[in-house]
């Protein structure tokens, strides 16, 4: 047994943030525990080469939902990274904060200190944008934020078809307004990928008060009475910690964690012969992701990505990448996009990822030929599902009911998000590109039922879950954390990752969730946060 000050549980995008900011002060000793192995995997560095790494399937959990109702009984694949690093070292690397109401309403829900002005600071700290700065963007944190070195000509057209149908165009979605389409900044620096690893566990590793430990797996949290005390992992070992516990092993695994460790919904810890430590009937609950749905586009001529991850002009991007760090493999692939408010409610509620290929997903090949896909994504979800323990081995996978369009809102957003891809790919800029609509077929647009039906066939997550431990005032009976991140009715445990989101940002949430983790550390340590 070895006692630290504090513990983290899990490796990711928040996990590094923290790793870094508690250990800046020596006297803290500081243990990071996580699952997977380290980043040494040279794909995982290459920006355009991290479809190889989720292919492999090394680095992630490739979570499998139960069978949905909402998406034709199909399961949902949630793949979640499982690497020093976490989902940023095997995502497409797009910065996105999400928009200002998001965290306002966050305020509004009771969750005091929490609003867009509060929290921008934070992001200002973590943040060193190669081209923007004012009042939004930061120069001199760790997290290196670039423009695209490579700019595909099918990205170059879908911009050029969004505003032909009335689209703004942005040149910074963290600005002031979310609204448009443009191209997206990445977490790269010099053509490689900037992991939340990269940004912030490097300089912290080398410090001698931190303990790294990869390819271990915790299996609860220890509790004295109702104080977290340490952590027990999987094969028997034990670690103490004096001070904290921060769960940050996402919103899949933090909530197995808390429930096999005795905090959640009683009646169900208890049917599964687990001791009650906090009864907190929100733990796995408010699930929610983000969802698109595909619109494809053959194009007339073999001007896509397609072929060239293999023979001799794989080997010539890799030289070119090698000798400049510059070309296609310098792209994160997904290098367009936009959001765009197909409601009329002021704000954006579907985002556009956009890709130079026609892509296949779980269960289905890619069609054949040069082409590229659109996938609008709805943006704030109202459907909610549920992460509840099988039995109390945590070699069980969870049960997972992610319980994805079962509101009907959300499937009437990815209507309205499919139907405006449509009319871009019809757009002058790509329709003198594209030789046929591939997906969905010509004429199901004109169908209602025939429309819902292809989206619940082919919607696919875009791996943002969250808010299975949300925040919440003190009197909200479903809130597990307080404004302070940490974990009601018990004392040394806080919950720093996406699992504290009330609600789901309007965007990708990597940002997010290092932001989430540098005021976690604030909130630990007492040191203010200067962004």
């Amino acid at each position: 047994m070895a006692n630290f000050d504090y513990i983290i549980v899990g490796g990711g995008s928040s996990g590094c943030v923290l790793a870094n900011r508690l250990s800046e002060n020596p006297e803290n000793k500081v243990l990071l525990i996580e699952s997977g192995r380290r980043d040494t995997d040279r794909w995982i560095h290459v920006p355009a080469t991290f479809f190889k790494v989720l292919g492999k399937g090394v680095d992630i959990h490739p979570y499998a939902s139960e069978p949905e109702k909402g998406l034709n009984g199909r399961a949902c694949i949630t793949p979640q990274g499982n690497v020093l690093g976490g989902g940023s070292s095997v995502n497409a690397m797009i910065y996105i904060r999400g928009h200002r109401n998001d965290y306002d309403t966050w305020s509004q829900m009771g969750c005091h200190g929490w609003s867009y002005d509060d929290v921008l600071p934070a992001f200002r700290s973590l943040e060193n944008n190669q081209s923007l700065s004012g009042e939004f963007h930061g120069r001199s944190g760790g997290l290196h934020v670039s423009n695209p070195r490579h700019r595909h000509p099918l990205s170059e057209a879908f911009i050029q078809a969004a505003t032909e149908v009335g689209i703004p165009y942005n040149p910074d979605f963290n600005g002031a307004d979310q609204e448009g389409v443009g191209f997206y900044q990445s977490t790269t620096y010099r053509g490689r990928r900037w992991s939340s690893a990269q940004a912030f566990l490097r300089d912290a590793e080398i410090r001698p008060n931190v303990t790294i430990l990869t390819e271990r797996k915790v299996a609860r949290i220890l509790f004295e009475g109702r104080r977290a005390t340490g952590v027990a992992l999987q094969d028997g070992t034990i670690f103490t910690a004096s001070k904290e516990i921060a769960l940050t092993a996402g919103a899949i695994a933090t909530p197995k964690i808390l429930q096999l460790s005795g905090i959640g919904e009683a009646e169900h810890l208890r049917s599964h012969g687990i001791n009650v430590v906090a009864d907190l009937p929100g733990v796995g609950a408010n699930y929610q992701d983000h969802l698109e749905a595909p619109v494809q586009g053959e194009t007339h001529e073999p001007i896509s990505i397609l072929g060239h991850d293999s023979g001799i002009r794989a080997a010539g991007h890799m030289a070119r990448y090698l000798l400049s760090h510059r070309g296609l493999l310098s792209s994160n692939v997904v290098e367009c996009g936009g959001f765009v408010d197909t409601a009329g409610t002021g704000q954006p509620d579907v985002q556009f990822h956009v890709l130079p290929v026609l892509v296949g997903f779980v269960d289905r090949d890619p069609e054949p030929g040069h082409g590229l896909s659109i996938g609008p994504c709805y943006l704030r979800p109202r459907s909610r599902g549920t992460i509840r323990l099988r039995s109390a081995d945590p070699n069980d996978r969870a049960e997972f009911n992610a319980n994805l369009l079962s509101d009907p809102a959300d499937l009437d957003t990815l209507v309205r998000g499919v139907e405006t891809a449509i009319r871009i790919l019809d757009a002058p800029a790509l329709a003198k590109l594209v030789k046929r609509r591939v997906l969905p077929k010509p004429g199901v647009e004109s169908d209602p039922a025939a429309l819902r039906d292809y989206i619940r066939q082919t919607a696919k997550t875009v791996f943002h879950p969250a808010g299975t431990a949300r925040m919440g005032r003190a009197d909200d009976p479903m809130a597990v954390v307080g404004a302070d991140l940490k974990v009601r009715g018990v004392e040394g445990l806080r919950v720093c990752d996406a699992s504290v989101m009330p609600t789901l940002v309007s965007g990708n949430t990597n940002a997010p969730v290092m932001m989430i983790a540098a005021r976690a550390a604030a909130f630990m340590t007492g040191k203010a946060i200067a962004g």
